[in-house]
């Protein structure tokens, strides 16, 4: 990892929340709380990195104006299971392979090519429970939708779903694996590996005879000469697995936990159908999938609560600067209504919520996963009438580095199909 850097103004100690603690797992939002107003920079030993948890720190090393901060972690952060990827670009580079990978995601070829494939998708899952009255929306729906998704985007074999969904399992507790443990280390490295073993002949494959899906487009993608290698190719397909696969899946089951949990609005969307993208939104700031991303100081910065010195690794704490007191008004409420977040630019780089992240490495799949949990909301609420929670079950989130649902059991009126 990076050099042991020099202390700043706070360091961990028994008096501030430790994100390794059990405490902290189990209520991460009133640790993020003391952090922001006593220690909004701490110099974290144990993951040898800096924490940073004010909105606008967050937000100002996302959007880097200034070239202070690089993505130089990623190195040794994602590429041992993913392969160099584009997220460990900078300047020409980054700008030619993202030109090469974005239209995918947005536009012509999302709306027509693969909103049929997501649509299908969905309904063919909730098919399979909507006429029983009662489901786990984590394990029925969540979990599977997006991995599904991604698979027929690619043109993979739907057969492989399990693969897929152990092989993403396994790198994102690699990215969470904030205390070191090296079976989680030698599982990610032999992911890399079998992921590879799987990928490198099906893109062989696919250049010699294409077909009309991602896989094909991206083997055919070229921009002033600069094409995709087999290993870019491979690389960019496992981070979408682990990030399209894991992030959606959280944030789906999320709006469906925030909703349930607050009637009222459960019920306005169930009205106004235009209200999803608001709930969608609102649960990207409240309850964020993802809760840390790491950057690396180019030079010395300061930030509030002292200086970190070049070469550093900065953890963003996502989960504490989308409940920023100083960002948003009752930052700890869900509120699809709120006049502080914006809907309409929440997939966009000029997202009000971090989320996302913000800038150059601003989520390429961020409209994906809007048309993911537009399509997955919509159709569920079309086929769960009266939908309410399983008696006595409270939903509960799980995790650090991500957070979400384990299971989310809930009960409604049959339809059939």
């Amino acid at each position: 990892m990076t050099p042991a850097p020099r202390e700043p103004f706070a360091s961990q100690s028994p008096s501030l929340p430790d994100i390794l603690s059990p405490a902290f797992a189990a209520d991460p939002y009133g640790a993020y709380r003391i952090m922001r107003e006593s220690a909004p920079l701490i110099r974290h030993e144990a993951t040898n990195s800096y924490l940073v948890s004010r909105y606008e720190d967050v937000e100002r090393v996302f959007k880097d104006r200034a070239g202070e901060f690089t993505t130089d972690n990623y190195d040794w952060q994602i590429e041992p299971v993913h392969g160099r990827t584009i997220l460990q670009l900078s300047g020409g580079e980054h700008a030619v392979r993202r030109a090469l990978v974005a239209p995918a995601f947005r536009g012509t070829d999302l709306r027509e090519k693969f909103l049929p494939v997501i649509e299908r998708n969905a309904r063919e899952l909730i098919d399979a429970f909507r006429h029983t009255g009662e489901a786990d929306l984590v394990d029925a729906f969540a979990t599977r939708f997006p991995v599904l998704v991604i698979a027929d985007m690619l043109g993979l074999d739907r057969a492989d779903h399990e693969r897929f969904h152990g092989w993403y399992t396994t790198v994102i507790a690699f990215l969470g694996n904030l205390t070191g443990d090296p079976e989680v280390v030698a599982a990610g490295e032999r992911t890399r590996q079998e992921f590879a073993e799987y990928m490198i002949p099906v893109i062989r494959r696919r250049r010699n005879a294409p077909g009309d899906d991602l896989l094909s487009t991206l083997c055919a993608a070229e921009i002033d000469g600069v094409r995709m290698s087999d290993e870019d190719i491979k690389a960019f397909c496992s981070l979408l697995l682990a990030a399209g696969g894991e992030t959606t899946d959280k944030a789906i089951a999320s709006v469906f936990a925030n909703l349930l949990t607050h009637p009222e609005q459960l019920a306005a969307v169930r009205e106004d159908r235009t209200l999803v993208d608001r709930a969608f939104a609102e649960t990207l700031r409240h309850t964020p999938p993802v809760h840390m991303i790491m950057r690396q100081t180019a030079r010395e910065v300061e930030l509030s609560g002292g200086t970190v010195p070049a070469g550093a690794t900065v953890t963003c704490l996502i989960g504490s600067a989308n409940r920023d007191e100083s960002r948003y008004e009752a930052p700890d409420r869900f509120d699809i209504f709120r006049s502080d977040l914006t809907s309409t630019t929440a997939f966009s780089a000029a997202a009000d919520h971090l989320a996302f992240a913000l800038g150059r490495h601003f989520c390429v799949g961020a409209l994906l996963a809007r048309a993911e949990v537009e399509t997955g909301v919509n159709q569920l609420l079309d086929a769960m009438p009266d939908l309410r929670l399983a008696d006595g079950f409270t939903p509960t989130e799980h995790g650090v580095f991500t957070r979400g649902l384990r299971s989310l059991p809930v009960r409604f009126t049959p339809v059939a199909a």
